[in-house]
């Protein structure tokens, strides 16, 4: 079974575009809110919750993670920049698991991998402070052998490939190798070791190829999700983003 953590950012995202002046991030007319959102979508059978806390607050709000956090129901899997304020953050909340990514203020969404190689002792830094405090950590890296080999040297126990460049590909003539390159990769991540995760641009279409690729531990999917579930309902938007990752 592939399990599903669903990132509930852009519920928040719907919140900010209304309440960013707000100054709380719930209750009284501010709404969406994304923890109830999380509670109901683990009900609907979602496998975690995965938040990125950007630097500029964006969609996901502190008060936001530490609710998630203090509910202590939700396997919550915190993506976060490799950086001292995150990295303190990370270990008072102590979350079931964090997921190092890069992070840019001009990006709408994070486009490719955390570059390992290029911040080695950055990463090297928060993965050893999260292993020493029982946090596991995954790296957010594209399917490249050099990434995955040094992820493993880092003692990171999980690393999750970055499927964005498939998904973009997914209706042109490059879909095929970009598919390859993602297959290879989760060999070369399961042969040394590490627990294979995917995530990025992942949808109700390219699902039925995606969950194919070997050794997949959890696929981190949300922005497809929140979609559907415009139309659907949260419920039925995880319960068939389920069906199609385990048929």
């Amino acid at each position: 079974m592939i399990l599903l953590g669903l990132n509930i950012d852009h519920c928040a995202t719907l919140r900010q575009a209304r309440y960013r002046q707000a100054g709380v991030s719930t209750g009284g007319n501010v709404e969406p809110d994304p923890v109830t959102l999380a509670f109901l979508s683990e009900k609907a059978g979602a496998d975690g919750i995965t938040v990125h806390l950007r630097e500029d607050r964006r969609h996901i709000q502190d008060e936001d993670v530490l609710r998630l956090g203090a509910a202590r129901t939700t396997r919550l899997n915190l993506e976060m920049a490799c950086t001292p304020a995150m990295t303190a953050f990370a270990l008072q909340l102590k979350p079931h698991s964090v997921c190092l990514v890069p992070e840019s203020r001009e990006e709408i969404t994070t486009e490719g991998g955390l570059d390992v190689v290029r911040h080695r002792d950055k990463v090297a830094r928060v993965t050893d402070a999260m292993n020493a405090a029982g946090i596991k950590t995954s790296l957010f890296i594209d399917p490249d052998p050099e990434q995955i080999a040094l992820s493993a040297e880092l003692h990171a126990p999980w690393v999750e490939l970055h499927t964005g460049a498939y998904a973009n590909a997914y209706f042109g003539p490059a879909r095929a190798a970009e598919f390859r390159r993602l297959c290879t990769g989760a060999e070369l991540a399961h042969a040394a070791g590490l627990v294979v995760n995917a995530g990025h641009g992942i949808n109700y279409t390219n699902i039925t190829e995606v969950r194919t690729i070997p050794h997949l531990h959890e696929l981190n999917i949300g922005h497809s999700i929140i979609s559907r579930a415009l139309f659907t309902g949260i419920a039925e938007a995880v319960g068939e983003m389920k069906r199609l990752m385990n048929p």
